[in-house]
């Protein structure tokens, strides 16, 4: 008895210590859950943080047509998503994979949880999608530590309940998938979709959305790419589509189906150096950063940061004239090129790419290139004497160049590969609409990885005869002079002292042939320089200098008659700002890139206010661009009306790109080459679109030999032609073929009825008449 009433005892003690035990543990658990609220284990995030979690957000480049033209960041391409952008089956394979019970739980899976702890681990893991987000959120990577891990984990817990409580399930969705690293500086579903598939969430379909969600187990292993590691990412997609069979989110007919699919890669990755409009881009980062400087934050917190405040650029560019404008640079420069480099083989040219160079003079501007560039920089900036920079130019070094047929991977010399970057031929571009100053493409260069160099706006080159439209327009603004009232084509000279001309001046024409009279249409179509340096003799160069600037012109000029010809240097970026004031009839729009800039939550932060100002009378303007149209009809740039002259013409086979043009609509245009032919211009106007394009060589050595191959008519020309042909294409962008619009009351003559100006038997269509 006594044996048994021992035994009794000693049960109940077993029992109570059961119960202490487990009392105990809950209580120093529940306690470790409270101290671990209170921030004893490190800081807790508060309300306020959790209703605005910190996450950086790349900067947007917003089209005028609303596509995403690019991002500016540093370490996150991030840009944020709604729950209503994830397409359905997103959703669903991140619930099926990665959390079953999402819509069941808190905050935590107690089942899932308790699974982990009995099977220790080995039944999968107990972490639910809110508990991943605030791991991603608030504090990252675990410790290897073991109690630390305990206690981030018990953070964790905590932080999933409060954003459970704090926002909805599909808040909660859209956060984790905008969170996450993808990989392949894809941050976040919008990156990820944009840089793996090149298209938007919304678009992403069920095995593209499956190996998405697959990476979240580990993007730096499951990474797609050809080079890292397809296989793997592909099994690890099955899976994924085999746990939304599991859940029925999609049949088994269709998950065998998708299963035996390659990935679909098309792998598209974002950087500041490749990508649409980069020249562009380049542009707009500074234009950001002085805005930046000049207007902090209303809330006195500081300066915007360009790379992770989410900011929204909405830009001027047409997404689809920039591809264009893009697409006819690569289409005519790579043609172009190959024809250098024909006519430039040793046997050609002993001293290429350079003409017209001593070889004294070649080692002189190499020399000066040396000291100009990157590597002497960052080396000098390192410490290296002068002689250790130059001697490691001499050594041979791995190095990827750039060539037409892709990159090239080599090993090359650097001063070797300065010589050979030397070689090429290098083009800028803007389009631009002169009703609203509105810049619509913008190409500097033919590759912005290798050339940095923006011919648009940085790029300052001389104008030749494009220049000559200013003298004109002065001329019919003073004297009130006719396109058909004639000059006498015969030398001039203007002498010594007159408007502070230091030594006498008397140009040639380019085909050094004189003689009889010529209307002023037809002057300008042939670039007949005697007529224009009249002109210039009959109102002198302050004028014309003056007409410049008002048009938009901001570079500095000397006050010479020789400015006539086009000896300033000038960009693309000014010539085609003063183009457009003739044709938005005498009224200059200065050039607008930027509409208006967004901070994250949509608040307009700048708009621009257009700034115009009446330059020309609507008539002076009129008259002008009826000279240029002549250009077209039967001048240098007849060639975009043509066909057939590819059967006679040599050049226009090898490097007239897209020839014919076969143009029937009104166009104004003029063309420019400057002495050498180390320049080629082309400007060229319709109603609502104004375009200009220059093609030369870094160097003004670098040029062709022939005035056929180098003048404008031939080095730009192709590219206004090609743009155009694909932009008219695009019925969208209703670009014109109007009538340029006829003042009501014009008091000038324009209709010359003459035989020595345009008409059908006036010229044959293959004009290569050279213009200076």
């Amino acid at each position: 008895m006594a044996k048994k009433k021992a035994e009794t005892q000693n049960f109940s003690k077993y029992i109570r210590w059961f119960r202490i035990t487990i009392i105990g543990g809950l209580s120093l658990l529940a306690l470790f859950f409270l101290l671990a609220s209170w921030g004893v284990f490190g800081e807790m995030p508060d309300h306020t943080r959790l209703e605005n979690p910190s996450t950086n957000l790349a900067t947007e480049i917003i089209s005028s047509d609303g596509e995403l033209l690019a991002k500016i960041y540093h370490n996150d391409n991030r840009t944020p998503v709604d729950f209503t952008e994830l397409p359905d089956h997103l959703v669903e394979a991140l619930i099926a994979t990665e959390d079953a019970r999402f819509r069941e739980h808190s905050g935590i899976d107690v089942r899932g949880t308790l699974r982990a702890i009995v099977k220790l681990g080995g039944g999968g893991g107990a972490s639910t999608i809110s508990q991943q987000l605030a791991k991603q959120l608030f504090h990252g990577e675990g410790s290897r530590n073991i109690m630390d891990r305990i206690a981030q984990k018990a953070k964790e817990w905590i932080i999933a309940i409060r954003l459970e409580r704090q926002y909805t399930k599909e808040e909660i969705i859209a956060m984790y998938f905008n969170i996450y690293d993808f990989g392949n500086n894809a941050d976040g579903i919008r990156s990820a979709a944009r840089i793996y598939f090149d298209k938007e969430p919304k678009n992403l379909d069920i095995k593209e959305a499956a190996m998405l969600v697959g990476m979240f187990k580990n993007s730096s292993l499951y990474n797609p790419r050809p080079t890292r590691n397809p296989e793997g990412t592909r099994n690890r997609r099955n899976v994924v589509l085999n746990q939304m069979e599991k859940y029925n989110y999609i049949t088994s007919n269709v998950g065998d189906s998708l299963k035996k699919l390659d990935l679909g890669l098309r792998y598209k990755p974002e950087s500041h150096r490749d990508g649409l409009a980069t020249y562009f881009r380049a542009y707009l980062t500074d234009f950001m950063k002085d805005w930046i400087k000049n207007n902090p934050k209303p809330d006195g917190t500081g300066l915007y940061s360009l790379y992770d405040d989410g900011l929204k650029i909405y830009t001027t560019i047409d997404s689809r004239m920039q591809q264009y404008a893009e697409d006819a640079v690569h289409e005519h420069m790579a043609q172009l090129q190959k024809e250098f480099f024909h006519q430039n083989t040793p046997d050609r040219n002993k001293t290429a790419p350079f003409l017209d160079l001593k070889p004294e003079e070649i080692t002189s501007l190499l020399n000066r290139s040396m000291r100009q560039s990157e590597r002497w920089r960052v080396m000098k900036a390192n410490g290296k004497s002068d002689n250790e920079i130059i001697a490691s130019f001499d050594k041979p070094t791995p190095m990827t160049v750039f060539s037409w047929k892709g990159e090239i991977d080599t090993i090359m010399k650097p001063a070797d590969s300065m010589r050979y970057y030397k070689t090429f031929l290098h083009a800028g571009m803007m389009s631009m609409d002169p009703q609203t100053g509105h810049v619509k493409a913008w190409v500097g260069g033919i590759n912005y990885r290798h050339f940095q160099y923006d011919h648009v706006k940085q790029g300052k080159r001389q104008v030749g005869s494009t220049f000559k439209p200013f003298v004109y327009a002065t001329a019919i603004d003073q004297l009130h002079l006719s396109p058909c009232d004639t000059l006498p084509n015969t030398r001039i000279t203007i002498e010594a002292g007159k408007f502070g001309n230091p030594l006498p001046w008397s140009p040639e024409n380019s085909d050094r042939k004189y003689g009889g009279f010529k209307t002023l249409k037809r002057a300008l179509a042939e670039s007949i320089n005697t007529i224009t340096a009249r002109l210039m003799d009959q109102v002198g160069p302050q004028p014309v200098i003056d007409m410049a600037k008002n048009l938009g012109i901001e570079s500095d000029m000397p006050a010479v008659p020789a400015i006539a010809l086009g000896t300033p240097d000038l960009s693309v970026y000014e010539m085609v700002a003063a183009y457009a004031t003739f044709a938005n009839k005498g009224v200059y729009n200065e050039p607008v890139m930027v509409l208006r800039i967004e901070d994250k939550n949509g608040t307009i932060l700048y708009q621009v206010t257009p700034e115009s100002k009446d330059v020309l009378s609507e008539e002076v303007a009129y008259v002008t661009t009826n000279l240029l149209e002549g250009v077209t009809q039967g001048g240098s740039g007849a060639r975009l009306r043509t066909v057939g002259a590819d059967k006679y013409n040599n050049v226009y086979k090898e490097v007239m790109t897209g020839y014919p043009y076969a143009f029937t609509n009104p166009i104004a245009g003029k063309t420019g080459t400057t002495q050498n032919q180390s320049d080629g211009w082309f400007m060229g106007m319709v109603p609502n679109l104004v375009t200009g394009v220059w093609v030369g060589g870094e160097e003004r050595a670098t040029h062709f030999k022939s005035i056929a191959y180098g003048q404008g008519a031939t080095m730009a020309l192709p590219i206004w032609g090609l743009y155009m042909k694909k932009c008219y294409a695009d019925k969208s962008l209703d670009v014109s073929t109007a009538e340029f619009e006829r003042p009501a009351n014009l008091t000038i003559n324009v209709d010359c009825n003459r035989r020595n100006d345009f008409d059908s038997s006036d010229s044959d269509g293959f004009d290569d008449r050279l213009d200076f």
